[in-house]
């Protein structure tokens, strides 16, 4: 039987959140995945195009941020974590912007695979007066080749015995595929570390085995191959079915304005919802990141699923706040905690 319970936030339960943030800095984790670079061009528009019906863009300002499997790096290396990645790039430009911002927040970049014949993914977006106009993407659509999955497997097995844990984070861009897949939950699992996904539908049968699974609403739905059915009795019925198929640890429905559900196996099979922190949602650009980056820090940091949820869910109620994607830290989630 499967108990189920709200989870609620007691004075004890707040100090032992604060512990666990006190033994971020320094956890050693990995991630595994499909890096983007995201690029953001900001104007203002004042008229209409005469060639076309679009608008046209007066360009004020123009950046670029670590997007994909690097926004989860940012969360940690803003968390304080000692963060090791491992992915592909491609071109020289984007490339190479990647790893001097990665470098720049002290991450380890050893494990970067650099492949020519790949484009670094992008995304572009055209943002006037706080309205995305368009986006356009370059990507290398297809797998890796063989030489270049044969350099992130050799790295995987250096990379991997360091860490305290492994984050998978899974676009479907090709460095996710079953043999990096396999070899990564096989090693954390030798090892005892927790080991992590945010999944994409396709490779779902792929992630049996693994400590927990983070999934939305929608993925949740799309990786069972069901149509989405309304109501928390459904959402309690899909996760157990999860949980039966992937035979993990645990999974973590997050569910948007309705907080999150983490469901468990095993001698302490229960289901806990988790009501939102989030007081105001003003973008929720790179949200599931911030969820799996706080839960696998606190996982690494020693602390048992239901609190590594809890501290999840609070660094969203963090983020959802802030324009574009964000990152949140020590203080303020510790100050969110209090």
């Amino acid at each position: 039987m499967i108990n189920t319970r709200t989870m609620s936030s007691t004075r004890a339960e707040r100090q032992e959140l604060l512990r666990t943030i006190a033994r971020f800095p320094g956890r050693r984790v990995l991630v595994v995945g499909d890096l983007m670079l995201d690029q953001y061009v900001r104007g203002s528009v004042g008229r209409i195009s005469p060639e076309a019906p679009v608008p046209v863009v007066r360009v004020t300002g123009e950046s670029h941020v670590p997007g994909g499997a690097g926004n989860v790096v940012n969360n940690l290396a803003s968390l304080g974590a000692a963060v090791s990645v491992m992915g592909v790039v491609g071109d020289y430009d984007a490339g190479a912007r990647l790893l001097e911002d990665f470098r720049g927040r002290g991450v380890n970049v050893a494990g970067v695979c650099a492949d020519r014949e790949r484009q670094t993914t992008q995304k572009c977006r055209v943002i006037a007066e706080r309205q995305q106009v368009v986006r356009f993407d370059r990507e290398t659509a297809g797998p890796l080749s063989h030489a270049t999955e044969a350099r992130l497997l050799e790295r995987l097995d250096a990379e991997l015995p360091k860490a305290d844990a492994v984050i998978l984070s899974d676009y479907g861009k090709g460095v996710i595929n079953p043999r990096v897949l396999s070899r990564a939950i096989k090693i954390a699992r030798r090892r005892g570390i927790p080991v992590t996904v945010d999944p994409k539908p396709e490779h779902f049968r792929l992630y049996k085995g693994v400590t927990c699974v983070t999934p939305n609403t929608a993925e949740a739905w799309a990786c069972m191959r069901r149509d989405a059915k309304p109501g928390s009795d459904a959402i309690d019925a899909l996760g157990k079915d999860i949980l039966k198929f992937l035979k993990s640890e645990s999974v973590l429905i997050t569910r948007g304005p309705d907080g999150m559900s983490l469901f468990e196996r095993g001698a302490k099979a229960r289901i806990t919802h988790i009501p939102t922190r989030a007081r105001e949602v003003f973008d929720v650009s790179g949200a599931g990141d911030t969820v799996i980056s706080t839960l696998t820090l606190a996982l690494a940091a020693g602390a048992p699923l239901r609190r590594a949820a809890a501290l999840a869910n609070h660094a969203a109620g963090i983020v959802v706040a802030k324009l574009g994607t964000a990152t949140t830290d020590c203080g303020e989630l510790a100050k969110a905690v209090r």
